[in-house]
C-alpha cells in the first residue's frame, strides 16, 4: 500500500427543495479524504459528493483539494483559498462570506 496523506476536498452543492422565490440555496462543503495524491482525494472527495447528493441536492462538479501538511488534529489548517481582489476587505467580506443570506451549522 502506498503512503496516503490527509487532504480537505471542498465542494458545491444546491438545495433544490430549500430555494425561496428566486433565490438559490448553495452548500459549500469541505470533506477530509486520505489518498495518494490530490488526484486520487478529488475522485474520491467527487464519489462522495455524488453519494451527498440526493434526492434535490444537486453536486455542481466542482471540487478543489488541498493538501494538508501535517495530520488532522486541533487547530491544523483544513482548507485554504486565496482570491485576487480589488476590493476593500469590508466589501470584500460582505461580498463573499457575510451577504446576510448565509446559513451555516
Amino acid at each position: 500500500m502506498t503512503e496516503q496523506d490527509w487532504y480537505g476536498v471542498r465542494t458545491l452543492y444546491i438545495h433544490k427543495d430549500l430555494q425561496r422565490g428566486q433565490d438559490h440555496l448553495y452548500e459549500e462543503r469541505i470533506v477530509l479524504v486520505r489518498a495518494s495524491s490530490s488526484e486520487e482525494a478529488l475522485a474520491r472527495a467527487e464519489a462522495e459528493a455524488q453519494a451527498y447528493a440526493v434526492d434535490e441536492v444537486e453536486y455542481l462538479g466542482f471540487a478543489m483539494a488541498f493538501h494538508m501538511f501535517q495530520p488532522p488534529s486541533e487547530l491544523v489548517e483544513v482548507y485554504s483559498l486565496m482570491r485576487e481582489s480589488r476590493m476593500q476587505p469590508e466589501a470584500y467580506v460582505k461580498r463573499f462570506f457575510d451577504t446576510g443570506r448565509e446559513r451555516s451549522q
